[in-house]
């Protein structure tokens, strides 16, 4: 076997239609376009949504919803997650930098604590929020709870 022997598997290829060359090949006259309209036109491209000159379903629904421009969005951290982090780097301060380089969190994340879970060890807390019951929990145990 040799490289010029070889041929395609059968039934593999196609013969190319040859559109706009003429009548006598079938694809003459409109070239397979049909008569008049945007697409018999060259450069045609279908718009996203488009559906035939009918009113699109992005605008056939209504608007809804509010984006309040002033919403500030805070990754929740847990209680016993705090105490985790505690735990392993033997710490009695927690800080927004802690919780970052335990990886819970990135540096633009704002950080609220939750009160999911128990805490035991008394933990100071700089955070940039937390929840009342979040506040008593850590104030229970014996700590403090800071707000950047």
């Amino acid at each position: 076997m040799k490289l010029n022997n070889l041929k395609p598997a059968e039934g593999a290829t196609h013969t190319q239609r040859r559109i706009g060359r003429g009548t006598g090949s079938g694809y003459g006259g409109t070239s397979t376009r049909g008569h008049k309209g945007a697409k018999a036109r060259s450069g045609y491209k279908k718009k996203v949504g488009f559906e035939g000159g009918q009113m699109p379903l992005q605008r056939r629904l209504p608007k809804g919803g509010f984006k309040n421009i002033n919403h500030k969005e805070y990754l929740a951290v847990n209680i016993c997650t705090l105490q985790k982090i505690a735990e392993a780097k033997n710490l009695t301060k927690i800080t927004v930098a802690d919780i970052i380089a335990a990886g819970y969190a990135k540096k633009t994340d704002l950080i609220k604590i939750l009160a999911m879970g128990q805490i035991k060890s008394a933990i100071e807390v700089e955070v940039h929020a937390a929840s009342q019951t979040a506040i008593s929990a850590i104030e229970a145990a014996g700590g403090k709870v800071t707000i950047i």
